[in-house]
């Protein structure tokens, strides 16, 4: 069970800088749905790196092609930017995803690369290929990341990363179960800000596809508070469904008060998220 912080608890001060990597399919999913993990741990001096394994070329209604990706990618950019971290899109096409040898020997590449304490990805189960798909990736990635005699080109790790997944809302086999849950209320403004940056999805294609775009106002300034209204629902709905886990996290008082959150779920793959791990990856934040 974890043990209610204070709010003036810190790290060590000789723990040394965290690294966070986020591996989403697409160039806005790390930021949806770990954007306030992120903000936190790059206000902390601590690195993050969000990396892209598509492209984006196919979330558009009206654009295609190298303008889309290059759109997205610039989108990207600003949105790391917002909080200083690391991004990279790979080149592979979006809604075309496999988990082929040749993109796992990639994605270990980069893991191996940038060293991650904690590693955030999709669940197996989700509606959409890409996202399934990269979830096996760095799965077949996890324990890989450790044997020399794979990608011997770049250095192995001495162990795992812990790895943990992106919540979603989908129930079968299983749902997704919280191990973690912090509160993003103190960076919401943060959250939104990485959001915002990502115009051609949350402002056009999504809203399109999902038959409300005729909602979205033509000013940027309203369309701003607009997006805000949605994350504020969804972060909202997000803290309720983790509640008591909130409460373990923050003590009574305050986890019965937290508004917004973000959740993530463990996976087994990786290094396991003892209390020392939890204490060293989690505290700081909680």
């Amino acid at each position: 069970m974890t043990r209610p912080r204070t709010t003036n608890e810190k790290l060590p001060a000789d723990s040394g800088p965290l690294r966070l990597m986020i591996i989403g399919a697409h160039p806005d999913d790390a930021e949806y749905h770990a954007g306030g993990l992120a903000a936190f741990y790059a206000q902390a001096g601590h690195k993050v790196f969000m990396v892209s394994v598509t492209n984006g070329a196919a979330g558009h209604h009206k654009l295609r092609g190298l303008v889309l990706v290059e759109r997205r990618r610039d989108e990207a950019a600003k949105a790391a930017a917002v909080i200083g971290a690391e991004h990279r899109v790979l080149e592979h096409p979006d809604g075309e995803l496999e988990p082929t040898l040749e993109i796992r020997r990639e994605i270990i590449g980069h893991i191996r690369t940038f060293q991650p304490d904690l590693l955030l990805t999709h669940r197996p189960i989700d509606y959409h290929p890409d996202h399934r798909y990269t979830s096996q990736l760095v799965q077949d990635a996890a324990y890989m990341v450790t044997v020399p005699a794979v990608v011997p080109n770049v250095p192995h790790l001495a162990r795992d990363p812990i790895i943990a997944y992106l919540p979603d809302p989908f129930q079968k086999p299983y749902p997704f179960r919280a191990d973690v849950a912090i509160d993003v209320g103190p960076v919401l403004d943060r959250i939104l800000d990485m959001l915002n940056c990502h115009e051609s999805q949350f402002y056009e294609w999504l809203p399109y596809n999902r038959g409300f775009l005729q909602e979205v106002p033509e000013e940027h300034a309203a369309r701003r508070g607009w997006l805000a209204e949605r994350v504020k629902s969804r972060l909202r709905c997000q803290a309720d469904l983790c509640r008591d886990l909130l409460v373990r996290t923050y003590g009574d008082k305050r986890g019965k008060k937290v508004e917004f959150a973000e959740a993530f779920e463990m996976c087994e793959y990786g290094s396991p998220l003892d209390d020392a791990a939890r204490e060293r990856l989690f505290g700081f934040v909680c």
